[in-house]
């Protein structure tokens, strides 16, 4: 049976990030994720979970320059001690939030670097990650990312993804496997999730409808009959909902918009 947890970066907009916490548990949320956590004390945001019974099951690590269009560090040579300081902080919130996974995005490829020398980047900053998230027993996830909605990411298939796995070669390197991403790279998802999942290399999925990224039950995605592919293959991990809600930002958008879910949440 699917359990699904709220992304509060994208659902319940039309209230302060604080009070989304609360929105989704009336809901009926059981967990959340987000992008990142670090404009707000890690205690204020775990006293947030406690008081409506929520857990974290997912963040992002800091990802460089983001309002000046970074998009992670982990694959930028000259920037390692950048990536070491920004780990260690996303241990610091994980540890508070009780959190057992932190996404570590790739970045986007430097113009004028040798490929071999930005994988060898990336392959070394995730053994390092994985080494120091190790005694907390977090895993450290990577995620492939679709090339329309963000150019020139390092990431961006599933096959790539589970060989960087097998290279960096540690038990807590995983993949988060984002379904919204996957259909529009390479499409053929249910298949994907038969070969995949078996791995237990999958350790968290994210959904969204496919082209528009609202609600799943609009687009050109049947996710419930991919939910019946994860029921099959044992998965019991979480489902993020990282989608746009179709209205907006408007009062209810994101209540009203959960039809679709409802029946799980109940």
């Amino acid at each position: 049976m699917p359990r699904f947890a709220a992304n509060l970066s994208m659902l319940y907009n039309e209230v302060e990030f604080l009070h989304r916490f609360a929105a989704a548990a009336d809901d009926g949320f059981k967990a959340v994720e987000y992008l990142f956590p670090y404009s707000h004390p890690a205690q204020e945001l775990a006293a947030r979970l406690r008081a409506h019974g929520l857990q974290q099951v997912l963040f992002n690590a800091p990802a460089g320059r983001w309002d000046a269009g970074e998009r992670g560090l982990a694959c930028l040579p000259g920037r390692q001690a950048e990536f070491h300081a920004a780990l260690e902080q996303a241990l610091a919130y994980a540890q508070v939030l009780e959190c057992p996974r932190i996404h570590v995005m790739a970045g986007l490829v430097p113009q004028g670097v040798d490929a071999a020398t930005v994988r060898a980047t990336y392959v070394a900053n995730l053994r390092h990650a994985a080494k120091q998230a190790a005694p907390q027993g977090i895993d450290i996830l990577l995620e492939p990312i679709n090339g329309r909605d963000m150019p020139g990411f390092f990431l961006s298939r599933q096959d790539q993804a589970h060989a960087l796995v097998a290279e960096i070669g540690a038990a807590n390197v995983k993949v988060q496997m984002d379904l919204y991403h996957a259909q529009i790279v390479e499409g053929d998802l249910a298949t994907k999730l038969r070969q995949y999942l078996p791995t237990g290399r999958i350790a968290h999925i994210q959904i969204a409808g496919v082209p528009e990224r609202h609600e799943p039950d609009v687009g050109e995605i049947d996710h419930n009959y991919l939910f019946q592919v994860l029921d099959q293959e044992g998965y019991d991990g979480w489902i993020g909902c990282e989608y746009r809600p179709s209205r907006g930002a408007v009062a209810q958008a994101t209540s009203d918009g959960l039809g679709w879910i409802r029946p799980w949440l109940k």
